[in-house]
């Protein structure tokens, strides 16, 4: 079994520290309050937490070097993914980024104010409404594109890559198994659940 994502004290570069983390602590006084409890699954749900807070910080530094947040990152870096002519609609991303129509609507608001995107018909289609890559948009995400790629290799700085291939597989099939595969509809209910660059849930404790 892996030791990734057992709930256990974190591995280095593949060797064991020796040094416990907060969840660490945490598990310990469970365990002697509630032994009659399996406790493990904090082990692995408040590690994420913790992870989640120190991603959307560090990337939320990064984006803001460039004039972007997380949520116009997300929309130009899909634009960009989909090749020339940089054409997406609404629903696919909205698909793509896994939010509401409502949130989407938002973020086109903004990056549309910025001449960073623009919306028309589509000219296959002309009831349908595209999203377009501006040349503006393209220069903003192909700046902001190495520095974010260099802010994850540097978080990731810790784990060989033997360890982040297995940490990735293991995240992929925990994620398929929630339903959360290419196509998924979004769930209101948990803004930006499965996204890359997901904010984190304030006001919740996995202690």
């Amino acid at each position: 079994m892996s030791d990734l994502l057992d709930g256990s004290t974190p591995m280095r570069g593949g060797e064991d520290t020796g040094t416990g983390d907060a969840m660490d602590v945490i598990l310990a006084q469970w365990a002697q309050e509630r032994p009659d409890l399996d406790c493990s699954p904090m082990g692995v749900i408040g590690r994420i937490s913790q992870l989640q807070r120190e991603v959307f910080l560090a990337q939320r530094a990064t984006f803001a070097r460039h004039g972007l947040d997380a949520p116009s990152f997300d929309v130009l870096a899909a634009l960009r993914r989909a090749g020339e002519p940089y054409q997406l609609t609404p629903t696919a991303l909205m698909r793509t980024a896994l939010v509401t129509s409502g949130a989407i609507t938002q973020r086109l608001d903004r990056l549309e104010e910025k001449g960073l995107i623009t919306r028309g018909r589509s000219e296959a289609d002309g009831r349908a409404v595209v999203v377009t890559l501006t040349a503006a948009g393209r220069t903003a995400l192909d700046a902001a594109l190495p520095d974010h790629l260099e802010t994850e290799h540097g978080m990731l700085g810790a784990l060989s890559p033997e360890e982040r291939t297995e940490l990735a597989s293991l995240l992929r099939r925990w994620l398929i198994s929630l339903g959360r595969v290419p196509g998924g509809n979004p769930d209101p209910s948990c803004p930006r659940w499965g996204s890359a660059t997901a904010l984190p849930h304030r006001g919740r404790s996995n202690r």
